[in-house]
């Protein structure tokens, strides 16, 4: 009996660890970072605002006005890891706005950079929110990866969560847990797989060109100021010095247990979870850069095509990224800026 109850509670456990996406399991083992524990101001002087009253500074509200956004900056680059926040974005009237949680090296290597990027497009009343994924590497600039998606909530009413899982042989975007989008390193990808070490970025910032209806709908300073909040920040990875890059050093959790981030098979997709990420994206995903005859005369090369998928993102209006640099790049990045400069606590 006793051999029974152990063997039916190994299955339990079993279940239970499927069913879990390695973004939940993470989350919720590793460590909240505060502010000044792990990041940076970038830019934007008093647009950036902590509470370490109430929280000890894990909570950070990022503000645009006419006169600038704001944004910061992890202290260390990292070359893989999970990468998470809690974002509540600015509500009401809020096209052109664009809010963005990112990784990047561009200011370490300006002509061929990596970047991953969550980016949340400014809204409409009325209309459903929509967010954005981009992969660039090696300086993949010219090969634009984006996907757009609709949410199945207002982002701005509570705090959600949004991760990326980057390893050296695939990167999963998460949005509550849910995996939406999975890269997978392949050579049809070749040198474009982001392999460098990167800081995470938290950015807000005026998009009015391009980012809501291609723009067509721009940031209205009567309801400034726009105020992106953010918490629950982990960074968990293996960290490079910025001067060697090569070396690169692990935390004893990072390469241990189920907080293995390094380990290319521990944290891939179950087919529960590979089950769920396909039926948000047959629901949700509104473009795919695979499809996108306009820009692409050929697709590139590691896209796998649906006949089904085609037809269905059809229906959608075109995706209008503006004119001049990518998208990914307008107006996100600042200076680094020393600890010691403009940081309003509360």
């Amino acid at each position: 009996m006793k051999e029974f109850m152990f063997i039916c509670l190994l299955i339990s456990i079993a279940v239970v660890v499927s069913v879990a996406s390695s973004s939940s399991i993470l989350r919720k083992n590793l460590p909240i970072l505060s502010f000044d524990e792990g990041y940076n101001h970038l830019f934007g002087d008093n647009n950036l605002v902590t509470n370490c009253k109430d929280d000890g500074g894990k909570t950070v509200h990022l503000l645009l006005n006419k006169r600038t956004g704001s944004g910061f900056v992890s202290q260390d680059l990292y070359l893989h890891g999970f990468f998470s926040a809690s974002i509540k974005l600015p509500a009401d009237y809020t096209a052109g706005v664009v809010v963005a949680f990112y990784m990047s090296n561009g200011d370490i290597f300006e002509r061929n950079h990596d970047e991953l990027d969550f980016e949340f497009l400014g809204n409409i009343r009325g209309k459903d929110w929509k967010i954005q994924t981009n992969v660039y590497g090696n300086g993949s600039t010219n090969i634009g990866r984006e996907e757009r998606y609709g949410l199945w909530f207002d982002p701005s009413q509570d705090f959600h969560h949004y991760s990326i899982l980057w390893t050296q042989s695939h990167i999963i975007f998460y949005v509550d847990d849910i995996a939406i989008r999975e890269v997978k390193r392949s050579e049809g990808m070749g040198g474009d797989f982001p392999s460098k070490p990167m800081s995470l970025y938290a950015t807000i910032w005026d998009g009015s060109t391009w980012a809501t209806n291609g723009g067509k709908y721009k940031v209205n300073y009567r309801y400034a100021p726009y105020v992106a909040e953010l918490s629950d920040l982990v960074l968990h990875g293996c960290t490079a010095d910025p001067i060697e890059l090569s070396s690169i050093n692990c935390d004893s959790d990072a390469t241990t247990n189920n907080l293995d981030i390094m380990s290319s098979t521990k944290h891939t997709l179950s087919s529960d979870q590979r089950v769920e990420m396909m039926k948000f994206r047959e629901k949700r995903m509104m473009y795919s850069y695979c499809y996108d005859h306009t820009r692409y005369l050929s697709p590139p090369a590691e896209c796998v095509l649906d006949s089904r998928e085609a037809k269905r993102l059809r229906k959608f209006d075109p995706v209008t990224f503006g004119k001049g640099p990518s998208p990914s790049h307008r107006g996100k990045r600042g200076h680094r800026h020393s600890r010691t400069d403009s940081v309003v606590t509360i």
